[in-house]
């Protein structure tokens, strides 16, 4: 069962889906495995989120740690963001979801999020074509190529800032 949210789809967020509610019977059956490890946690987090979301509207003053969770799910909430007509593949979306979940997304505004990731993706295919391959052949991310990607992210993030 999906669960559409009016307020997810007037900000723009399509599929409009709320992950907290909605169920699937095949769901983690039909994932890649990394996609599957990738995303464990973005359901948690997503969730909480939107609760935390909520009550930052009415709260005045935030810890430090609630402040980075409303920002890593800002983020998160923008990668997840993905154009008409746009597809990604898996490998593209394991890179989208690996800089977010790591937070090495962070630091860069919300507002530049679909631009970063657009970069990014055409930075990786430019750069480091042979990882993604490995990525692609191997459809896991071991130490290596854990290592690999962060240290591809962390020189695109270098350019992209400057």
């Amino acid at each position: 069962q999906i669960f559409l949210e009016d307020s997810l789809f007037k900000s723009g967020l399509k599929p409009a889906m709320d992950p907290g509610i909605s169920v699937s019977r095949v769901g983690g059956a039909a994932q890649v495995p990394i996609i599957k490890k990738l995303g464990g946690g973005i359901k948690t987090a997503l969730a909480q989120y939107r609760e935390l979301e909520a009550f930052a509207q009415f709260a005045s003053d935030l810890d430090t740690a609630t402040q980075q969770q409303l920002a890593r799910g800002e983020r998160l909430t923008e990668l997840l963001k993905q154009g008409q007509y746009k597809p990604l593949s898996v490998v593209q979306q394991i890179i989208s979801l690996f800089a977010g979940v790591r937070g090495l997304v962070d630091d860069i505004p919300v507002a530049d999020i679909q631009k970063f990731e657009s970069g990014l993706l055409n930075f990786m295919e430019d750069k480091h074509q042979a990882l993604i391959d490995k990525i692609a052949e191997a459809k896991k991310l071991d130490d290596d190529s854990e290592s690999q990607l962060t240290a591809a992210i962390e020189e695109f993030r270098g350019l992209f800032k400057n």
